[in-house]
């Protein structure tokens, strides 16, 4: 495979898991974003969809972000009746984020950002080595 093509390749799979993880840093600073009043709905938890998309130019395939989806799971209920947007029954809708979740996929991201990254050091190191050769 082509230096060159592996480093776009590997520059897409960044961009596209950089993406991700603003997305999953947003989810976490909303995570306690309640609604304002009873009937309204609170922070719902964003995804991100990604596709493989062929690139003509360098005849391979590389990722991008196909869509940002919101999770369409319940919200979880929490007992506040003083609250401004608790129910009759004193119930508020929590978001459906689960912190824990959010870190584990963040984490999931980190890690493939950083592999990208270690093939384009890599691909850089070889095309450096064989400019070096051909002197």
């Amino acid at each position: 495979m082509d230096l060159v093509k592996s480093i776009n390749i590997s520059a897409a799979g960044m961009q596209a898991q950089g993406t991700r993880l603003r997305v999953i840093s947003e989810n976490i600073a909303n995570s306690d974003s309640l609604a304002e009043r009873p009937g309204e709905q609170p922070y719902r938890r964003k995804l991100v969809a990604f596709k493989n998309v062929l690139d003509r130019q360098l005849n391979a395939n590389r990722v991008k972000i196909d869509k940002f989806l919101t999770d369409r799971g319940q919200f979880p209920k929490k007992y506040e009746p003083s609250h401004p947007a608790a129910d009759a029954k004193g119930y508020i809708e929590m978001p459906n984020v689960k912190p824990l979740v959010e870190m584990m996929d963040m984490r999931e991201a980190q890690r493939s950002y950083e592999a990208n990254l270690s093939v384009i050091e890599v691909s850089k190191r070889m095309l450096m080595r064989t400019i070096d050769l051909l002197r």
